[in-house]
């Protein structure tokens, strides 16, 4: 299955074209509830705009809702292009807003299409990506014998100690990429002898930062 990219967190970038002034506000979004509730956030805090126009993929790979408007601009000049740049970034549950204020000179059908896909292309280069990848909780009781061995085998296997408590026994309570688990499931029985094992509690997501 393709990863999913997101962005790991909003940005914002401004741009002057011909002295009109725009503003790429994105945003990951995860459902379409949210996609709309920031896109009107973004309205709200740019009320006095000549345009707010919003774009957003909901979803990733075969799976996304695509939305555009162009908020009042020339038919085709501003939602489309942007959206038609979005997509080609990789990026899915991503929301986006380009805010224009204008400036006193009409920039014509070609100049906002490239205006608008410059503003996007603009935001894209501070977009840090991320990834969601599927992980599962697990909860371990363990003799304190073990204790030190077993951190370096949750490191070794790409897990993280979320809570420790150290009572007759050490429980800890750990977080694993899917994958992960198994491995160090096997690595603690020889361990301990095939005396202990990891207890799963809840599987879900995590959003990780993708190294550029």
């Amino acid at each position: 299955m393709t990863a999913c990219i997101i962005p790991l967190e909003a940005v914002r970038v401004e741009l002057i074209v011909v002295n009109s002034r725009f503003i790429a506000s994105l945003a990951p979004v995860f459902s379409v509830e949210e996609a709309k509730d920031f896109i009107q956030r973004i309205r709200q805090e740019f009320k006095d705009a000549s345009h707010n126009v919003p774009v957003y993929l909901v979803g990733c790979g075969n799976n996304v809702t695509a939305h555009c408007s162009d908020d009042g601009e020339p038919a085709g000049t501003a939602g489309r292009p942007a959206l038609a740049v979005l997509q080609g970034s990789g990026l899915g549950c991503v929301g986006l807003v380009i805010t224009r204020y204008f400036g006193g000179t009409k920039l014509g059908t070609g100049g906002l299409v490239r205006a608008y896909g410059d503003a996007v292309r603009e935001v894209l280069g501070s977009v840090q990506r991320a990834q969601k990848i599927p992980v599962v909780m697990a909860m371990l009781g363990l003799p304190y014998s073990y204790f030190d061995q077993v951190r370096l085998l949750v490191a070794a296997h790409k897990g993280e100690i979320l809570d420790q408590e150290f009572g007759a026994e050490v429980t800890l309570t750990l977080q694993f990429p899917e994958p992960g688990l198994d491995a160090f499931q096997g690595a603690l029985r020889n361990l301990t002898n095939g005396q202990t094992a990891a207890v799963v509690i809840e599987r879900g997501e995590k959003i990780v930062r993708i190294n550029s």
